[in-house]
């Protein structure tokens, strides 16, 4: 391919030499562009017009500002909203609802294509059951310092994933949920208010571990759902419940048959 290339290049280098040396038999004068004579086209570049330099620049002595006032100052510009004293327009409309910024809690998106990479590097175990969001950090995945809220796992190489993983994470989506679980995996979505978070990702800085705080209203519809595999929905308890204590399965299965 290299050699190709350098062979289109010198059989280029041959035809413009030709054709400069026929211009050049023909009595055509032939110049080469190079940084003496490179400069753009005439008229391409008008010169700015001179202020303050006498009669002869029509805009000499006061410079076109005039005499004196707030417009001859310098940085004397009048703002666009100015409406010469009276009350400005936009403050004469009212008001209308709120921003709480309380409210923002953006989570830090992982993929399921990442996380099938890390398990084939060997830095994330898939035999430990749950991987929590201090495993994804102990990985290397990310940073403890950029989990500000939490994490929410994303679908984006879902394709690649073929590892069964049982993951405990902030949020995730609904196509990720059913990647997962489509290969026997299992996602659930718990809340974590930052002292949660904090005693998650860094237990060393607490004498005495605190205890989780449940979602404020506002979130507890998320978390009971069993659409979203929230921890609060019977069915992700019963789940938990049965894969601490498999011999409790046992003791349904026998009861449904009877």
């Amino acid at each position: 391919m290299a050699l190709t290339a350098f062979r289109l290049i010198k059989t280029i280098q041959q035809q413009g030499l030709r054709f400069l040396s026929t211009r050049a038999a023909e009595g055509e004068v032939v110049t080469f562009v190079n940084l003496s004579n490179l400069a753009d086209n005439p008229g391409a570049v008008r010169k700015g017009r001179r202020i303050g330099r006498g009669i002869g620049c029509s805009k000499g002595k006061t410079s076109g500002r005039g005499h004196k006032g707030q417009k001859a100052r310098s940085g004397g510009n009048i703002h666009p909203s100015f409406e010469g004293g009276q009350t400005k327009f936009y403050k004469l409309l009212p008001k209308r609802g709120f921003k709480n910024s309380n409210s923002k809690m953006e989570m830090l998106g992982i993929n399921l294509g990442t996380l099938q990479d890390y398990v084939d590097m060997g830095r994330l175990d898939p035999n430990k059951q749950p991987l929590t969001i201090r495993d994804l950090v102990q990985a290397g995945l990310t940073k403890s310092n950029s989990i500000e809220h939490g994490v929410k796992l994303l679908a984006r190489g879902s394709e690649r994933l073929k590892t069964p993983l049982v993951l405990e994470v902030s949020r995730a989506s609904e196509s990720a949920i059913e990647a997962m679980e489509a290969i026997g995996g299992e996602v659930t979505s718990v809340h974590y208010n930052k002292l949660a978070l904090r005693a998650l990702l860094k237990p060393e800085k607490f004498e005495i571990l605190p205890k989780f705080a449940r979602p404020p209203p506002r979130l507890m519809t998320y978390y009971r759902s069993f659409k979203n595999r929230g921890y609060l929905s019977p069915q992700v308890q019963m789940r938990k419940m049965l894969r601490n204590r498999p011999e409790l399965e046992d003791a349904l299965v026998e009861k449904e048959k009877e």
